[in-house]
């Protein structure tokens, strides 16, 4: 554009009527520094249960930082913040009552998101907010598809600690919390500090009720036996079951693959939203100030109510062939049906994933 042109643009703009209006108009800037007790009060006001901010450059969320000026290049504050889930919900030995409390608490951590993002717009910051789970950049598999790793900012703003079932465990609230990241280029006054203890009890229930023994008796984590079943109804096992289909050479072959009630299901997750097949490490988890009350007046009762019926439900439960998930789920649970799928993964992922976590072998009882 020459000088000429250049000229005659400007001249327009400088008409156009919402530039005049905005000419006239005195024009506030957003503060230079946020107050913590302002942002706080902000976030409460738009539905956060708890809230805690960490600069992008603390160094114990660099993991992020690329991420964060990825989707926001001014940015300078992640605002963590959780919200409660009603737990005996996610207790229930029917699914579906569990799934719908993921559900609706899933999209309470969206509108709050929203809430807070817009908030801040409204005072002049500039902000951006990821889904606390699903929608992923999952195009971008076999890399990272997760925006920002919610766990690592809500630990460094001190909203809790990852306990031996890698859950979050909020201190007041425990584990029954799902967790929202908003990304601002605010600059907060008085960042939030770590917990100076963990609120894991380390009691072992979760090891005690997970179908597939992913967390095991010291603390390690079989990364590939949580996804396979938890997770069926996700990616790689959507994955997998559109594989069957293919794979199938008849309605009645298909039939013999997978049951009816295993069709019906995945039409639930497709038509609604994708449901967890267990989250029960979540469910008995007794840790946090308003969890905690009933396990230490009865802990007897705990199991009896929780953590066994969740035990004792009759139902498949989806392993790797060959795998010590398989192992386990025929070992300790003989009730529960173990079925060998594929984790929908291609084998160079599966490779992969061996070298972050290998894959725990079935153990070998000496003879």
């Amino acid at each position: 554009m020459d000088q000429t042109s250049a000229s005659s643009a400007q001249r327009r703009l400088a008409q156009h009527p919402t530039v005049r209006r905005m000419a006239e108009r005195e024009r506030t800037k957003p503060d230079p520094v946020l107050t913590a007790s302002r942002l706080r009060e902000l976030c409460l006001a738009a539905g956060a249960e708890d809230v805690g901010f960490v600069p992008i450059d603390d160094p114990r969320v660099a993991p992020e930082y690329e991420h964060a000026r990825a989707i926001l290049p001014s940015a300078r504050t992640f605002v963590a913040f959780c919200v409660r889930m009603n737990r005996d919900n996610l207790r229930s030995p029917q699914r579906s009552l569990a799934n719908t409390e993921f559900n609706h608490a899933d999209d309470e951590t969206n509108a709050v998101s929203r809430r807070i993002t817009t908030a801040l717009q409204d005072a002049g910051y500039r902000a951006v907010y990821p889904a606390p789970g699903y929608p992923m950049e999952v195009d971008k598999f076999p890399g990272r598809i997760w925006v920002i790793a919610h766990k690592v900012v809500a630990e460094a703003a001190g909203l809790g600690v990852m306990g031996i079932h890698r859950n979050v465990i909020h201190p007041k609230f425990g584990n029954f919390i799902l967790l929202g990241t908003i990304v601002t280029d605010a600059v907060v006054d008085e960042p939030s500090s770590p917990l100076d203890f963990n609120p894991c009890l380390e009691c072992k229930l979760c090891v005690s009720a997970c179908p597939v023994g992913a967390i095991t008796q010291d603390a390690g984590f079989d990364f590939q036996a949580c996804y396979t079943h938890n997770y069926r109804e996700f990616m790689g096992g959507f994955t997998d079951w559109a594989e069957t289909i293919a794979d199938s050479d008849s309605r009645a072959d298909y039939r013999e693959r997978v049951s009816t009630g295993e069709s019906f299901s995945m039409w639930q997750s497709l038509s609604f939203k994708p449901n967890y097949k267990a989250g029960y490490c979540m469910a008995v988890c007794p840790a946090g100030e308003d969890v905690i009350g009933a396990y230490l007046d009865d802990r007897k009762s705990h199991l009896d109510e929780v953590v066994r019926p969740l035990q004792n439900t009759e139902e498949p439960v989806y392993v790797l062939s060959g795998s010590a998930a398989e192992e386990h789920v025929t070992r300790r649970f003989p009730h529960k049906t173990a079925k060998p799928v594929t984790n929908g993964f291609p084998d160079e992922v599966n490779a992969l994933l061996d070298q972050i976590g290998p894959r725990p072998r079935p153990r070998v009882d000496p003879e």
